[in-house]
């Protein structure tokens, strides 16, 4: 355990993981090298049909099962950890080398209740590391943050405003809204690592185009189970 604001802090890692066996492994050995012996890391599978339960458990992870949908699935893995922080990874991201001590250090201010990290892409050119970049400088100016960035925060603040509230889209977008209103976000150093396979198989402009138009309606009121049916979900 680390100390953060005089506290001892134990860290909980929740990944949500639907038909990720490809890559599950990775994902879990390289979280679990940069944890301490009372952290822990707990994947939550929404009913995958490939082998991801069996290689998650491998590689060092708890597995326990919920319904499909990544707000669902965190609230499942939140409501069964034991960390005084919960950190929410999505599988195909990965955490920068000393991830750890640097979200210990953020949080080592009272009034910094979550945080996350600047992003890259694990793979693309010019435009795709000109769109990380907007992502991450977004991010600063507005205090927002999406699943990709690897949300953390602490878990009173977590349970106080009842967890995640949309089940299958912009779950992480709803969070962060009444989060920022509460307390300060923190941005420990280093970036995650996220795939860009989306970007890669719809097309990059395709894929910006929708996001944006998406997120601009459920900001605008649209609920989110509507829009749905236009929300790629790669894997």
């Amino acid at each position: 355990m680390r100390r953060a604001g005089g506290l001892r802090v134990r860290l909980s890692v929740v990944m949500p993981a639907l038909d990720e066996a490809r890559q599950i492994g990775e994902a879990v050995a390289s979280t679990v090298f940069g944890l301490e012996e009372e952290d822990e890391l707990i994947v939550v599978d929404g009913g995958s049909g490939d082998d991801t339960v069996a290689r998650a458990r491998a590689a060092g992870a708890a597995v326990v099962s919920a319904p499909r949908g990544r707000g669902l699935q965190m609230n499942a893995g939140a409501a069964c950890a034991r960390g005084d922080v919960l950190l929410f990874q999505h599988a195909d991201t990965r955490l920068p080398l000393g991830f750890r001590a640097a979200i210990t250090a953020v949080l080592t201010e009272p009034a910094v209740t979550w945080g996350r990290f600047d992003l890259a892409f694990d793979r693309g050119g010019p435009v795709l590391r000109a769109i990380a970049h907007l992502i991450t400088l977004r991010s600063r100016l507005f205090a927002s943050a999406t699943g990709d960035q690897a949300i953390f925060v602490r878990r009173s603040e977590f349970e106080s405003i009842g967890g995640y509230r949309e089940p299958r889209l912009f779950e992480d977008v709803e969070l962060v809204q009444r989060l920022r209103r509460r307390g300060r976000m923190g941005i420990p150093g280093g970036r995650v690592v996220t795939s860009s396979r989306r970007w890669r198989n719809d097309g990059v402009w395709r894929t910006t185009l929708r996001m944006w138009t998406l997120k601009s309606l459920y900001l605008a009121g649209v609920p989110a189970q509507r829009l749905l049916d236009y929300y790629s979900d790669e894997r």
